[in-house]
């Protein structure tokens, strides 16, 4: 084979393993996320190369019930992000950037419970974080919701 064949060869391969780097993969929360595709067409995350993003994840259960505690809530948020990264291959350790969604402002309970649960899940780094105050959710008695980018590599 000639220098520029081979030449040749190797751009192919090395375009070839950089598009199916690049290629969105799809992902669904066992439980929930499973409802949230069969009936809103949606998925929970989506991983491009090393990079997660999720939907925003809310405070609810499998049975999409939500707790009456806005701080039990918050802390069910946390734990339905944590499971969808999960499902991407990822973790709190990998979250670079927070978006966080409050209906009914934010009493100094919102702030208190977000922040300790920073720490809890995100001891060894703080992300960047965008709160946002809504007048409503995907849900009625949906008080917030959370998305997350995650950087694996």
């Amino acid at each position: 084979m000639t220098t520029t064949a081979l030449h040749l060869i190797h751009d192919f391969k090395r375009t070839q393993q950089r598009n199916t780097m690049n290629k969105p993969k799809f992902f669904v929360t066992p439980g929930y996320g499973e409802h949230m595709l069969n009936e809103l067409h949606y998925s929970q995350a989506v991983k491009i190369g090393d990079r997660v993003e999720t939907s925003g994840q809310g405070g609810w259960d499998d049975n999409l019930q939500i707790p009456e505690s806005l701080a039990d809530e918050i802390a069910q948020a946390f734990r339905n992000v944590e499971r969808t990264l999960a499902a991407a291959g990822a973790g709190w350790e990998h979250v670079v950037h927070v978006n966080s969604y409050h209906v009914g402002g934010f009493p100094p309970e919102v702030n208190d419970v977000m922040v300790k649960l920073f720490r809890h899940y995100m001891p060894n780094h703080a992300p960047i974080w965008t709160e946002v105050g809504v007048a409503a959710l995907a849900l009625p008695t949906m008080r917030i919701e959370i998305r997350v980018t995650a950087i694996t590599s």
